[in-house]
């Protein structure tokens, strides 16, 4: 395991040195999804599914080779600045969660400037419609629907958490019983930085797309995580979104990394990383707090040893993938 994680760094630092930042953007995350990097035991039950008609309304579907009785479902959102990402780029997001006893969906959705705010999160409640309505055929029990998201998709997770007119849009009726949102912007307004700007600035009502503003006494509990040096998404926006939730008597749970940044959070769900934190147990202890297992959690983490290597190209990494996002919040 140790060689193989030394090939795949070197992999990704070499894909970094020589490509363009839209070509990096596309193979960065490779190396991550590489079989040997991911967890075992689990199965692509579906491919590029369509939920509605266009190119970028498609999903995939994770989940656990073994399959008795229905499994609880994880609505993953990827992130991307609300200008990128591509859902097979979290592949090994949704076989760790699937390794785990979940039954796992990452759709596309559509990116600035293609739409703006409301209209990605729009695309987001309508594959929650396809999940509605056809989840069970693949195993999973739309009765004991989770949501997590990183970073822009920890954003849209939260906000479709919060309000309940986008998935009354879709005809959405199925529960929401917790939410894990890692390194999400929630408290960015005014918009300090293009990339918001693009995003929300034509909003009518721009404090309305504040997921702070929107806190009420009836959302769910939410597992709020963030790296404490995260230069995208300052760890206030996690601070401050608890805070509300605390206020309004909502369960809310934190989990601060110590030393990491933005996508170490994300990145550190696969086995590969694993070992520099706990997120996975963290994201399904809380889970299993609300339901997602009643008779208990069937699957245990593998976690790797950490490399015995040098950690210098797991440093570049992140420096990498830092450099191709502008900061959200200040």
């Amino acid at each position: 395991m140790r060689a193989v994680i030394t090939r795949i760094l070197l992999s990704i630092v070499l894909a970094c040195s020589f490509a363009g930042t839209e070509a990096a953007a596309l193979s960065m995350m490779d190396p991550f999804n590489l079989p040997a990097a991911m967890d075992a035991g689990t199965v692509k039950a579906g491919d590029g599914v369509p939920f509605a008609d266009g190119e970028r309304f498609k999903l995939d579907v994770y989940a656990p080779e073994a399959r008795g009785s229905a499994l609880p479902v994880v609505f993953f959102i990827y992130g991307g600045g609300w200008n990128r990402g591509e859902r097979a780029d979290y592949e090994f997001a949704g076989r760790a969660l699937a390794a785990r006893g979940f039954v796992t969906v990452i759709a596309d959705y559509r990116h600035v400037p293609e739409v703006r705010f409301p209209e990605f999160l729009e695309d987001n409640a309508r594959a929650l419609k396809w999940v509605e309505d056809n989840i069970e055929g693949y195993g999973g029990d739309p009765r004991r629907l989770f949501l997590a998201g990183h970073s822009a998709g920890a954003y849209n997770a939260v906000m479709l958490a919060l309000d309940p007119s986008y998935l009354r849009e879709f005809g959405v009726t199925m529960p929401i019983l917790a939410v894990a949102a890692l390194s999400g912007p929630y408290d960015f307004y005014p918009f300090e930085y293009n990339e918001v700007r693009e995003a929300f600035g034509q909003a009518a009502r721009p404090e309305g797309t504040q997921p702070i503003n929107l806190v009420t006494a009836d959302a769910p509990p939410m597992l709020l995580a963030s790296g404490t040096t995260d230069p995208i998404v300052r760890v206030q926006n996690t601070q401050h979104l608890a805070d509300r939730l605390r206020s309004q008597g909502v369960w809310v749970t934190t989990s601060y990394y110590e030393g990491y940044g933005h996508m170490e959070p994300v990145i550190a769900l696969g086995a590969l990383w694993r070992w520099r934190m706990p997120v996975l147990d963290d994201v399904v202890r809380f889970f299993s707090q609300f339901g997602a297992f009643p008779s208990g959690v069937p699957y245990v983490a593998v976690v790797p040893d950490p490399p015995q290597e040098q950690m210098e190209p797991m440093d570049e990494i992140i420096t990498q993938l830092d450099q191709m996002f502008g900061p959200i919040s200040r």
